[in-house]
């Protein structure tokens, strides 16, 4: 009686088993097809109109079609897709379809373009704008998106749709909600200041010093860093960009310049001369601790963190001129990058480790450049004024710089190849020292 209850159970436990697996398996078939399916979607979701890594890229024609109810919008839209380089917005005269007429695809093919965009501000409390973009080429629309924001945010609300029609057409994320960090000058005191990467909606968050240098950037964005000097003492401090609170995180006797964090959003590194000459250390946001990682007779300085966390670069007088110097993370394999001229100074690692941007005097002038982490590559990229003070945006496809060409010192952006200079700050006042935000 006892074997034939046991056989029982272990037959119901048998069937309940075959009902798991066959259900188990049922789950996997779908969870299979949704995949297939989902990716199937994304895929055609995700056609690249350019490819932005193509070495030889052609200017590809887009309609951006004023706005009903705010022209103001698309024309900042137009304009932040226009200075990539990647794209030539047609003129206004040229497009047959008004803004207000039903998408056609007949009347843009005949002018070559590829992606055409349609917004209207919708009445009510606020700004809210309704934008489709339509693929000429396949007749569909691939975007309709409602935008909302109180009136004062039309530009970042201009700047989140730019965003939005990069990442359609090249599949990569937009650097149009980005800002810059620089130092402003205000009563003969220096200032920390904040703007939108176009060197718009300038914001004070009440850092001042006698000397202030170039801010930088945690790698998630919510704290800068910097070095200041207030009452003859140079010390590092952080800024909670969230509280906008102030903290002093480097105080040591002698000169304390701050290099850039690690990716944890915690190290950093920084230079100090409390031993009487300039050595490396590395610093923590969150211990308050520090420690020396290069020590040398020489005067080293100008640290700056690779992205990934390996390597570090850092400016020497070894040869008996200012050299651009790269070790591991822990101060070893120190080795040489710079051969040419007798300055080279203020290096700078692009977002993905690929290109250092570094300033190199010529003729008594800062000039910047570019090169490979090897030292091989180098490319000049300005030839006007003095510059220096480089700084890769989070996409690596710009350099923001301060630039003398103008009369007094200004913040300028160009491409990464050197293309497009301009300046983005007003010219009535000095800026200097950018650090472009992730």
């Amino acid at each position: 009686m006892r074997n034939r209850s046991q056989s029982s159970v272990v037959s119901r436990q048998s069937n309940i088993l075959k009902k798991l697996v066959t259900r188990y398996s049922l789950l996997v078939t779908f969870f299979l097809l949704f995949t297939i399916y989902g990716s199937l979607s994304t895929a055609h979701a995700q056609k690249i109109y350019i490819d932005i890594t193509s070495p030889d890229i052609k200017k590809l024609p887009i309609a951006i079609q004023n706005f009903t109810g705010s022209k103001e919008i698309s024309d900042i839209v137009s304009a932040n897709l226009a200075v990539t380089g990647l794209f030539e917005p047609i003129d206004d005269a040229l497009q047959i379809e008004r803004p207000d007429q039903p998408f056609n695809p007949n009347n843009w093919r005949g002018l070559g373009v590829a992606l055409v965009v349609k917004g209207r501000v919708v009445s009510g409390k606020g700004l809210t704008i309704i934008v489709s973009a339509y693929d000429v080429s396949e007749g569909r629309e691939v975007l309709k998106k409602e935008y909302s924001a109180s009136p004062e945010l039309l530009r970042p609300l201009a700047h989140s749709i730019a965003n939005d029609i990069y990442r359609i057409l090249t599949g990569q994320q937009g650097i149009f909600r980005t800002k810059i960090a620089y130092v402003g000058e205000k009563d003969g005191r220096k200032e920390l200041l904040i703007m939108d990467w176009d060197g718009h909606r300038i914001r004070r968050p009440g850092v001042t010093g006698g000397v202030l240098l170039q801010p930088r950037w945690s790698p998630d964005g919510t704290r800068l860093l910097y070095s200041v000097e207030r009452n003859q003492n140079w010390d590092i401090y952080m800024l909670d960009m969230k509280t906008m609170t102030e903290r002093n995180v480097v105080m040591l006797p002698g000169l304390n310049m701050a290099g850039n964090f690690f990716p944890d959003n915690r190290k950093f590194v920084f230079s100090s001369s409390k031993d009487r000459r300039p050595n490396i250390y590395v610093g923590d946001t969150t211990e308050m601790k520090g420690w020396e990682i290069i020590s040398s007779p020489w005067i080293d300085v100008s640290p700056a963190v690779s992205p990934d966390g390996q390597q570090i670069l850092f400016v020497s007088n070894r040869p008996g001129s200012p050299q651009i110097y790269i070790s591991d993370k822990n101060g070893h394999g120190i080795r040489r990058l710079t051969f040419e001229g007798s300055y080279n100074t203020s290096p700078a690692w692009s977002p993905n480790g690929d290109r250092i941007a570094f300033v190199r005097m010529i003729n008594g002038k800062g000039q910047i450049f570019t090169m490979k982490p090897d030292g091989s590559g180098i490319r000049q990229l300005t030839d006007r004024g003095s510059n220096e003070d480089p700084s890769f945006s989070p996409d690596g496809r710009f350099i923001a710089f301060t630039s003398d060409r103008d009369g007094a010192k200004g913040i300028y952006l160009m491409r990464v190849n050197g293309d497009g200079q301009v300046r983005i700050t007003p010219r009535e006042t000095t800026a200097t020292r950018p650090g472009w935000s992730p």
